[in-house]
């Protein structure tokens, strides 16, 4: 009997053991969730106040390198070059003789025409004399009316002969000269395409050669004909002014162009198979290191916004449709979600035309797990997070920083 009782016993002291471990875990559960974060209240977030600000509105545009000046050295007369004076890729002046074309031909025209000058000179002073003689004789009727008119009609054609004569003398002096062929520009010529011996004429389809005028110099550069409407639709609506920033180029092996350059104007009419626009800049190229035909990428200034707001670019996250949108600090300090257009950024900030107002407190660290109308504590950006102390007998944490 006694055996009996003792095994009914046993089961009941473990049982109570049991459920006063039970009560005992429970208890540190208990204690731990009100110990956690909950305790902690809302979470920390930097902020920084946005305000509107003028903004340079920059394009980077593809440019192709255009010579200030280009002139095709061509024969105004036939014959055979017999001498050139210049080396090829030098610099050569205005006016400097490049070829010799065999002028033989050309002073013979020369002293021919001079020879009917005379004649014709000779030939007008005759004739004036003999009219002159006939006009008293026909007054006193010594000689007929019609004679007298005659002389001076043949005065006048021989006069008339004299001019024509001075003006072949002239076209003949002037194809002489056209036998030397001079430099119309000053630039750098290149390679000569005739050589001496070679037989050229007045209507041929190659030039002698091409001179080129490469300081300073032109950059063509290319802009989508809408990109041009929305700046111009910009401009008329206000708070955007044009700019006139300098035009700086970036080179084909990605290094910069020292020298700066000015716009001097934009074509009117768009190009029909690619649907750009023409600006032309103008740069200074002392050391020829821009040359006709060269690829870069042109940097300027095309207008200013004078309501802009940067926004530090880790504010500023994408949505599933693509939009962009930040967190700004709401009433009773909630996080408030605003879709924003930026389309473009400048240094570490993103350029914001819409989607917010001046004053704005953007929330720029602390938005890892940010959702729209959680409770926050809003503090400006960088500053310490202040910890709370943990109760005795819990674990310290390492201190956490916003962001």
């Amino acid at each position: 009997m006694i055996r009996s009782a003792s095994s009914r016993v046993r089961p009941f002291l473990l049982l109570s053991t049991l459920l006063a471990l039970s009560a005992c875990g429970g208890g540190s559960g208990e204690k731990a969730t009100k110990n956690g974060r909950g305790n902690q209240g809302p979470a920390q977030v930097g902020f920084v106040v946005v305000q509107a600000t003028s903004v340079a509105q920059t394009a980077d545009l593809a440019a192709r390198v255009v010579a200030f000046q280009q002139s095709e050295v061509r024969p105004q007369v036939a014959g055979l070059i017999r001498k050139r004076f210049f080396t090829e890729g030098a610099l050569v002046r205005a006016g400097q003789t490049l070829y010799e074309i065999d002028p033989r031909l050309y002073r013979a025209q020369t002293n021919e025409a001079t020879a009917n000058l005379n004649s014709a000179r000779a030939n007008a002073e005759a004739t004036r004399v003999r009219a002159e003689r006939f006009r008293p004789l026909a007054e006193i009727e010594a000689v007929s009316r019609q004679d007298y008119t005659d002389a001076a009609a043949q005065a006048r054609q021989a006069a008339a002969a004299v001019e024509q004569s001075r003006a072949q003398l002239e076209t003949a002096r002037v194809n002489l000269s056209f036998t030397r062929v001079p430099a119309p520009i000053t630039g750098r010529i290149g390679r000569s395409y005739f050589t001496e011996g070679a037989l050229v004429t007045t209507n041929q389809a190659d030039p002698l050669a091409v001179i080129q005028r490469l300081d300073p110099i032109f950059v063509d550069i290319q802009q989508s004909a809408a990109d041009l409407l929305t700046l111009r639709r910009e401009l008329a609506s206000g708070g955007v002014i044009p700019a006139s920033a300098a035009v700086r180029l970036r080179l084909e092996d990605g290094s910069d162009f020292g020298q700066t350059g000015t716009v001097q104007f934009a074509e009117v009419m768009v190009n029909a198979q690619t649907g750009t626009v023409t600006l032309r800049a103008r740069f200074p190229n002392p050391q020829g290191i821009l040359l006709p035909g060269m690829f870069v990428r042109a940097q300027f200034a095309q207008a200013i916004n004078q309501r802009a707001i940067l926004v530090p670019q880790q504010a500023v996250k994408r949505d599933p449709k693509g939009q962009a949108t930040v967190f700004v600090v709401g009433p009773n300090d909630t996080a408030v979600q605003k879709v924003i257009e930026a389309d473009r950024t400048q240094g570490q900030f993103w350029v914001v035309t819409g989607g917010l107002d001046p004053g704005d407190k953007v929330i720029t660290q602390g938005t890892a797990n940010l959702r729209p109308g959680a409770k926050i504590r809003p503090v400006p950006a960088s500053a310490p997070q202040s910890i709370q102390p943990k109760p005795a007998g819990d674990q310290p944490s390492a201190p956490a920083k916003a962001g």
